[in-house]
């Protein structure tokens, strides 16, 4: 595949905020963003919304980090340091998704503002734990996603948020247009829990065009962290100045390619892995 541009060494690279949760067992949130972001030449700066306490196995708990806390890491950041895009994670709460959405208004992230925003509206792990309170996502509807420059649920996701199950081509263009219709200025409907084929198909849409992405469906069980780093790698697509279609393109090829190198971990599911790239030239 075509990488992104790594900087010289000494050189600045590009930054890209995630706005997110912790997860201890290294496989997805904060730290799969930054280390997708890291194998892609971009500077991760960070936001921790949530501190959770999780394996390869499943979530037993979470902290939330004080809404104040969090939006005041987006101000430090963005006013000292820049960044290029941003996205956001496992917010937990509606305090926390309320003071999100307030701080990327003042700071120009996503709606109107120069800085693209990628929501990935996180409600639950791949395990059904729950990684968001059941009251927040009315908040996530009306508040977070109406800021969306692309907002990328999965199929669970989908159906939470709009109330639609998506089951085939049909009903994934519904869903699209029903995260459309929350105010998200892109949304992808993805195919990959869909295993109705040999393939993977995503649907995106901007509420006049579809674009469909197909990549070879990927067997493995170690899948943990791969709709964090579909969201990541776009966003860091978008920061250096890729149009929509071609970021979520080259998202859903990155994401691909970690999930032929995901590797075993623990007793449960492992991470998808971009460390594929330290192998290449």
């Amino acid at each position: 595949m075509k990488l992104l541009p790594v900087p010289e060494v000494g050189d600045t690279p590009i930054r890209v905020l995630t706005i997110a949760g912790t997860d201890s067992g290294g496989g997805a949130g904060i730290q799969a963003d930054s280390r997708t972001m890291a194998l892609l030449g971009v500077h991760a700066c960070v936001a921790v919304a949530a501190v959770t306490v999780q394996n390869s196995v499943g979530v037993s708990g979470f902290h939330e980090i004080p809404p104040e806390t969090v939006a005041d890491q987006v101000r430090s950041v963005v006013g000292d340091i820049g960044v290029s895009a941003a996205k956001t994670g496992m917010l937990a709460s509606t305090a926390i998704i309320e003071a999100v959405a307030q701080v990327c208004g003042e700071v120009g992230i996503g709606g109107d503002g120069p800085i693209p925003l990628v929501v990935d509206p996180v409600a639950a792990s791949m395990h059904g734990d729950p990684l968001l309170h059941t009251e927040a996502l009315e908040a996530v509807r009306s508040v977070l996603i109406p800021r969306a420059t692309l907002v990328t649920p999965n199929l669970d996701e989908v159906r939470l948020l709009t109330g639609i199950v998506v089951t085939d081509d049909h009903t994934a263009r519904r869903a699209a247009e029903a995260l459309i219709g929350l105010g998200a200025r892109w949304a992808i409907v993805k195919g990959g829990h869909l295993r109705t084929s040999e393939f993977s198909t995503d649907l995106l849409f901007d509420g006049e065009h579809f674009h469909e992405l197909t990549a070879p469906r990927i067997s493995t069980g170690n899948d943990h962290g791969g709709g964090d780093t579909l969201a990541a790698s776009t966003a860091c697509a978008l920061a250096h100045g890729y149009d929509m279609p071609e970021a979520v393109a080259f998202g859903k090829e990155w994401t691909t390619r970690c999930l032929q190198a995901a590797y075993d971990l623990g007793a449960g599911h492992g991470p998808v892995s971009p460390l594929w790239r330290l192998h290449e030239n």
